[in-house]
């Protein structure tokens, strides 16, 4: 079935940041119901037909697949601190005071920076941040859970983001459905409505 052209906006915004609500108001729906309607706009099977189609040229434009985001979300989830750092036995050293003061004895740890030709590209594509401060050497990897909780979205070991949010919608308006048919049964009254009404209400989403 043909989007009409208010829908084919709201897929066409939806693209940009994967937001319903904001594509729903950037389409023309109303800011005040633009929640609501993006939740059903995406319950849409014409919509989410157009939704896939589009990620899947965009994806072809670009030339990245799902496969190159996993392997890159890999190489930080499953990354190792040791192939980057050396640390060894604790020890103290003499180290210089400030002036004014002695010199004094201080922790030395041990630690060094893996030279970089002996950094393996996915340890490499891992680290974040190598800087050299006061404190001393800072190492610093990307979000190694987080990495890890993206590969987990798609091996569809969670739900993805939004899908919580839409199933929650979808329940409310098949809740406000329900009830608005069980106000007009009970005006109705009658036996038959008696029973019909008990149905309704054991059918109800928990």
């Amino acid at each position: 079935m043909a989007l009409t052209a208010k829908q084919q906006r709201f897929v066409d915004e939806y693209l940009v940041d994967l937001n319903a609500t904001q594509a729903a108001i950037r389409a023309g729906y109303s800011q005040k119901t633009a929640n609501e309607q993006g939740a059903r706009l995406l319950a849409n099977v014409s919509v989410k037909e157009a939704v896939a189609r589009g990620m899947n040229e965009r994806s072809g434009r670009v030339g990245i697949t799902q496969d190159m985001v996993l392997r890159e979300l890999a190489k930080i989830g499953f990354s190792d601190i040791r192939k980057v750092v050396r640390w060894g036995e604790t020890m103290v050293r003499m180290a210089d005071g400030d002036e004014g003061e002695a010199d004094d004895m201080v922790p030395y740890h041990g630690l060094s920076l893996i030279d970089a030709d002996e950094i393996d590209d996915n340890t490499a594509a891992a680290i974040a941040e190598v800087s050299q401060g006061r404190d001393g050497l800072k190492v610093k990897l990307h979000d190694k859970k987080g990495a890890l909780v993206d590969i987990g979205r798609h091996l569809g070991m969670f739900a993805a983001p939004g899908h919580i949010e839409l199933d929650a919608e979808l329940k409310r308006l098949e809740i406000q459905k329900r009830k608005a048919e069980i106000a007009a049964i009970e005006k109705g009254g009658g036996e038959s409505n008696a029973k019909l009404l008990a149905d309704l209400i054991a059918r109800l989403p928990s």
